[in-house]
């Protein structure tokens, strides 16, 4: 029999994410995403991986790696690092190879979110790429139409996000204000 593990919820990722932020002193974007991995013990290491396979993690014998494909854009690439630091803090792994290994990968289905662990990981990514308090101050102090382009495309380069990424985590965040005031 199986025990069901409830996710996380978003305001313990953030915590987590935010507990990063500020151990490393970070307080402006971009995130050094690279760098917060080797500082973690994580090797990144770029190849070109055939199809959808965007990352892994793999753990074991004393190393770390974060595998990241090389043939992704760089802002792709930098979700991929960022998600792999997610599965590194917060999950111990979801496959076993030569049971020294555990292995996560960053792939479609992942994309799809239909998994905890991958839910999980994701929201990580989001957090620790464009943070909740960083990106709040600049909606507050900026005119974002958020229906403009332009303005998402400006954040996004700031943040050296997708602008898809970008809409989306501004979304979340003007849901998340509008369910503080009311």
């Amino acid at each position: 029999m199986t025990s069901f593990q409830r996710p996380r919820s978003v305001q313990k990722i953030r915590a987590q994410a935010e507990k990063v932020l500020w151990e490393y002193q970070i307080r402006r974007p971009p995130i050094p995403v690279s760098e917060i991995a080797k500082d973690l013990g994580a090797s990144v290491r770029y190849s070109p991986y055939e199809g959808e396979l965007a990352g892994m993690l793999i753990r074991g014998e004393g190393q770390t790696i974060i595998g990241v494909n090389s043939l992704h854009h760089g802002n792709r690439q930098r979700f991929t690092i960022s998600h792999e630091i997610g599965h590194l803090l917060l999950h111990d792994g979801d496959a076993y190879i030569d049971r020294s290994f555990r292995i996560n990968k960053r792939d479609s289905t992942s994309s799809k979110a239909s998994d905890r662990e991958e839910i999980e990981a994701n929201r990580f990514a989001a957090e620790l790429l464009m943070p909740y308090s960083m990106l709040k101050a600049d909606l507050s102090e900026y005119e974002i139409d958020i229906e403009d382009e332009e303005d998402i495309k400006e954040l996004a380069l700031r943040y050296k996000v997708s602008i898809q990424a970008m809409t989306h985590r501004i979304t979340n965040i003007l849901d998340d204000i509008l369910k503080e005031r009311y």
